[in-house]
């Protein structure tokens, strides 16, 4: 399914995102590389034991980026002006390599935009899940999404 446009959206509208996605040692590798950050508990194995995790930790922001990637296809791919923020980011569980993670989304404010007639804010409450259906990670997403082209 394509994005939605504004007008398509109601408050309380929820999505239980299909793509699930299981976390790779190379994912929060690369992605840490990437990014450069060197954290221990995300790229030595040793360190890692140590701590009070006793394993990798997967990279906070590659959990938040998967969060919101999982929800694209089903929020606003194709219809998207520009995501305008992130608000209230907690990750209240950590994600261990292996994880199997999905998201949900749910609409909980609808703004019609002032500078752009026919477009409106749309405030998503999105949550990622592991496989035990605890939350690893939620955040508010205000988007500028498109309205149904005339």
């Amino acid at each position: 399914m394509a994005g939605r446009f504004f007008d398509q959206w109601q408050v309380g509208d929820r999505i239980a995102h299909e793509i699930r996605r299981t976390v790779t040692e190379t994912d929060n590798l690369l992605f840490s590389v990437m990014t450069h950050n060197p954290q221990p508990l995300h790229i030595d194995v040793e360190a890692a034991k140590a701590s009070e995790f006793g394993q990798i930790l997967v990279n906070g922001t590659f959990t938040f980026a998967l969060m919101v990637g999982l929800s694209v296809g089903e929020t606003t791919l194709g219809t998207l002006v520009a995501n305008l923020g992130y608000d209230k980011l907690v990750m209240p569980k950590p994600v261990f390599l292996g994880d199997t993670l999905r998201a949900t989304s749910e609409v909980v404010e609808l703004k019609p935009s002032k500078s752009r007639p026919g477009a409106g804010i749309v405030t998503f409450r999105h949550e990622l899940l592991n496989q035990r259906g605890e939350v690893v990670c939620q955040c508010l997403r205000m988007a500028l999404i498109q309205g149904v082209p005339a």
